[in-house]
């Protein structure tokens, strides 16, 4: 199609009302743009194309989104989510593809994020007495394998060296996948006496499990991003407190930075940490797919690696002449990783891109020129240029992350399309229209285009905007919360349910349940799976009665004791 072709297509469209006028330009700038870098093949680009999963039991494929800029997101969240999640991360520039499968580069704007949750976390643990370390990231065979039921939870995904440039190793060496077994030795060696302790450290650092199922940019990823805490304490009460401190704190991540709703609780026993006691977890939830998602757990790991490194202490309680057993310390692990930014991202980003929170968006406020025409004098221009210099420097004082687009060559409809599709909580634009009123017109990237519009009088700038990004902030949280909580529904029949409990037989029960009733796998746009239990709430609805209220398990005689919260997980 020649470019007169191209332009009367795009006049057709707009006339007919598929499109705006601005989003009909920003998609004839971005054709350009795409012409000139096809010749450029990027890294990664058939992972990044890999099979996307279907739009119904009948085979269609994916449907594009009509009218939508080259530059933005081409399919919509409720038809086609693994095609529209991978779409917003890399159009919206948080990271690129790899050339080793399961292995992604992240861009400044995820980086940015991490390094805002990390920032607030650290100072967290930091007033609980922990210390920040760094470990080696190899780990020889015999330590690994030294504690049993640990490694195998993880020996499938365990990448091992093997050779030492072109010599192979008489052991191979494997790269961490936790740092128990690697910092554990070292803790029996540096814990001589009761007075040791406790003993919190925390690393900030990757690790690698190399996972051989469909690899998830943030989610389900070979090498990933995390913390890991691992604390020894003398008694079990203090493991304990710490245990739930911990979890509050990485609530806290979700709640109060990322504007996602979590349930805390413990997990079962059969889903707890290999080699563990107890674990703890934030439990969230990703509507458009309708399926949990584990966002962060803190383990007691009891005595269990005490006894198997030799980590003991005298007791304290001893007389100076009596002889008591040494006592084997109650130690703590505890990790997040970047796949918060992915769960962020799942939750709050539309068909237009990116969502992101004020509190962790690298750009809050973008302001953008309007009304600049060609046939505006150059001096006219500077003029415009300098009054939205002085409302960025009034932003940058009250601490306000504000950036100016002076970008020549882009249309206003370009840049609108692009700042939205990287998430950019709060847009201004500023005109002669606007110098003339003193004013600047406001557009949030949290609601519909239709609700978004607003002014804000520039004598007001400095608190108004502060104001409206924390009412954004509140906003994202308390629609997120109000689509989770309308999603658990309280069963106590299993008829009523297709998820089921953990134990194996009623996973696969629950996934030929769904199935039968459907006529197709459940559900197409994940694979098919029955259900599992993701945590036992803390904080427990009412309707169990002990000794009454029957297990909802149909294969199962017991009494109910507690309210268990399961479904489709990632």
């Amino acid at each position: 199609m020649s470019s007169e072709q191209t332009d009367l297509a795009v006049r057709e469209r707009v006339e007919n009302g598929h499109v705006s006028q601005e989003q009909a330009q920003a998609s004839k700038d971005a054709k350009k743009q795409k012409a000139a870098d096809k010749k450029e093949k990027p890294v990664g680009k058939a992972e990044a194309k890999a099979p996307t999963s279907k739009t119904g039991g009948g085979g269609a494929k994916k449907k594009k989104t009509e009218g939508a800029a080259l530059i933005g997101i081409d399919v919509k969240k409720e038809v086609d989510f693994p095609e529209w999640y991978q779409q917003v991360l890399l159009k919206g520039d948080m990271l690129d593809y790899y050339d080793i499968s399961g292995c992604y580069i992240l861009k400044p704007a995820s980086q940015y994020i991490w390094d805002e949750i990390r920032v607030w976390f650290d100072a967290k643990i930091k007033k609980m007495g922990v210390k920040n370390c760094s470990f080696p990231l190899f780990v020889s065979e015999d330590v690994l394998n030294k504690e049993k039921s640990h490694i195998e939870g993880f020996a499938a995904e365990v990448a091992w060296v093997t050779h030492g440039g072109s010599t192979k190793l008489e052991k191979k060496i494997a790269i961490r996948p936790t740092s128990e077994t690697v910092m554990y030795p070292y803790y029996a060696k540096w814990i001589q006496s009761y007075r040791d302790l406790p003993l919190k450290l925390n690393q900030w650092n990757s690790v690698v499990r190399w996972e051989f199922k469909h690899p998830q940019p943030f989610l389900r990823t070979r090498e990933f991003h995390w913390q890991e805490g691992h604390t020894a304490h003398l008694t079990k009460e203090e493991a304990d407190k710490e245990v739930l401190e911990i979890l509050e704190h990485y609530a806290g991540v979700y709640e109060q930075l990322l504007a996602v709703p979590v349930m805390r609780g413990r997990k079962t026993d059969k889903e707890r940490f290999a080699g563990g006691l107890y674990t703890t977890t934030v439990e969230g939830y990703i509507p458009a797919t309708g399926r949990g998602i584990q966002g962060g757990t803190s383990h007691c790991l009891g005595q269990n690696f005490s006894k198997m490194f030799g980590i003991t202490v005298q007791d304290p309680s001893a007389k100076p002449d009596e002889k008591k057993d040494p006592l084997f310390v109650w130690q703590n692990s505890w990790g997040l990783s970047t796949r918060v930014i992915g769960v962020m991202v799942m939750i709050h980003g539309d068909d237009r891109g990116l969502v992101l929170p004020p509190r962790i968006a690298e750009v809050q406020v973008v302001i953008v020129p309007v009304g600049v025409t060609a046939k505006m004098a150059e001096e006219d221009k500077q003029t415009l240029h300098k009054e939205i210099t002085g409302l960025q420097e009034i932003l940058r004082a009250v601490g306000v992350r504000c950036e100016a687009d002076f970008r020549e060559g882009y249309t206003v409809g370009y840049k609108f399309n692009d700042w939205e599709l990287k998430g950019v909580p709060l847009r201004l634009e500023f005109g002669p229209g606007e110098s003339k009123g003193h004013f600047v017109t406001t557009s949030r990237r949290d609601l519909p285009k239709e609700e978004s519009k607003g002014q804000m009088a520039i004598t007001e700038l400095n608190t108004a905007v502060p104001e409206l990004l924390e009412k954004i902030q509140a906003d994202l949280y308390t629609r997120a919360d109000d689509k989770f909580k309308t999603h658990v529904k309280h069963m106590t029949n299993w008829d009523d349910f297709v998820p089921a409990l953990n134990d194996k037989n009623i996973k696969n029960l629950s996934a030929r349940k769904a199935e039968d009733q459907s006529g197709v796998p459940q559900d197409e746009r994940a694979p098919s799976m029955g259900a599992k239990s993701l945590c036992i709430p803390f904080d427990q609805p009412a309707g169990i009665e002990k000794g009454v209220t029957k297990c909802t398990n149909p294969q199962c005689s017991r009494m109910a004791e507690a309210w268990c919260l399961f479904g489709r997980s990632y």
